[in-house]
């Protein structure tokens, strides 16, 4: 593949203390927000949440950190089974057919009975690895006809036969592979810790062309964490070296890229018109860009990191921060029109913020004791989960507190 020649679309940069003095106008500037949620029910594992939920007909399958898969009732929260691992459930299921296939970081791709969770097939990949404290996810099973394709901590995406777990093809990276897969047409695109985005023929893994990032002077690899967007020939994703890419889906050539100075990329855009939407890492951003040059449309402050991605509900893009909150920002401007609290915000937030939101005397989120930082950050109820709406306007969303929250959306 020819040399990248980087486009970039670069923001004005702004101080760390000038970007504080914004935010902090911001939150006084803004009315009290309505509420326009109500919770339904929440339901409590023993861990940590990560992973997106998934709805199939009357039921809501959601892993955790307790290591278990939970099948639960969504009108009610009420648990039909659970089906316990050896390791942490960061990945999200899908359903094929009568199973629900998901990863563990037992290094194990299960396929369970949809309706008792009995196990009907398991495959063992050669053993799960994190690259750090913020490697939270495990890569999610993707469907396409009778394959599963799914990524592993180590290196290989596999594809395997949905009915039986026999392995079809593997291809192997030079890094963890926690993003999920995506299908689209004849190819399967996955990126990997290497740097790489890799486009696959999804018939026997061949590679069709491979697009390494920029890298950054702390980050030279230029990891990517998660999933890929592709939309009308094009394929968008973040990285970890601070820079979103849009990319020929074809080719895999650059169209644009646009450098976030102050933090990574990580969750995966979503599309809607000609906009694409996503949150930063430790810009403490949400942003809308013109999906076709990467011009930024509007950018809303935050006072955490957003790691999963958002949906769109009636004009409203929707989604989580770390400091435990969902957000209902206008699609068009960027507004804040709502936010719902978890419990571990409520109850913790005076340990990272103070009453103006600002952090409190002694917290850095990069100090001596990063590991500490992070417990006192998820203990807030971070969401790193993508929420999903079901047909009667219903969000949920997994949490770090260990919940699972659904929540009426009003108009």
């Amino acid at each position: 593949m020819s040399i990248v020649k980087q486009v970039s679309v670069r923001f004005q940069k702004l101080s760390f203390h000038t970007g504080m003095l914004l935010l902090g106008i911001f939150m006084i500037i803004s009315v009290p927000l309505c509420s326009q949620t109500s919770e339904k029910w929440e339901f409590k594992t023993d861990g940590v949440i990560f992973g997106t939920p998934l709805i199939d007909g009357q039921y809501i399958y959601v892993g955790s950190g307790d290591h278990k898969m939970h099948a639960l009732l969504k009108e009610t929260g009420k648990k039909v089974w659970e089906f316990k691992t050896n390791g942490e459930v960061h990945s999200s299921p899908l359903i094929a057919d009568n199973l629900v296939i998901f990863g563990s970081g037992d290094g194990n791709l299960y396929a369970i009975e949809k309706n008792n969770g009995k196990e009907v097939w398991k495959f063992s990949s050669r053993g799960e690895r994190k690259n750090g404290p913020w490697d939270y996810y495990l890569s999610s099973p993707q469907l396409d006809g009778n394959i599963v394709y799914w990524g592993s901590g180590d290196g290989h995406l596999y594809a395997l036969d949905a009915k039986t777990g026999m392995l079809k093809w593997q291809h192997e990276s030079d890094g963890i592979i926690h993003a999920d897969p995506v299908i689209h047409g004849d190819k399967v695109f996955i990126g990997s810790f290497d740097g790489n985005l890799y486009a696959l023929n999804k018939q026997d893994g061949a590679i069709v062309w491979k697009f390494k990032t920029l890298g950054s002077e702390y980050f030279p690899k230029g990891a990517i964490q998660k999933a890929v967007l592709v939309d009308q020939n094009m394929v968008y994703f973040g990285s970890r070296d601070y820079n979103i890419y849009a990319l020929d889906e074809h080719t895999g050539s650059v169209k644009w890229n646009m450098r976030e100075p102050a933090g990574w990329i990580i969750s995966t855009p979503i599309a809607l018109g000609n906009h694409i939407f996503f949150g930063t890492s430790d810009a403490h951003k949400f942003y809308c860009l013109d999906k076709n040059y990467g011009n930024v449309v509007w950018s809303t402050p935050l006072r955490m990191r957003v790691f999963g991605s958002a949906v769109e509900d009636r004009n409203r893009i929707i989604f989580g921060t770390f400091d435990g909150k969902i957000i209902g920002v206008d699609v068009k401007t960027g507004k804040q029109l709502w936010e719902f609290q978890t419990r571990g915000s409520k109850e913790n937030y005076p340990s990272v913020f103070d009453q103006n939101g600002e952090f409190i005397e002694g917290f850095s989120l990069y100090g001596k004791d990063m590991v500490e930082t992070e417990r006192k950050i998820l203990d807030l109820g971070a969401i790193l989960s993508t929420p999903v709406i079901d047909n009667q306007n219903t969000l949920y969303v997994g949490s770090a507190d260990g919940y699972l929250y659904a929540l009426s959306l009003e108009d």
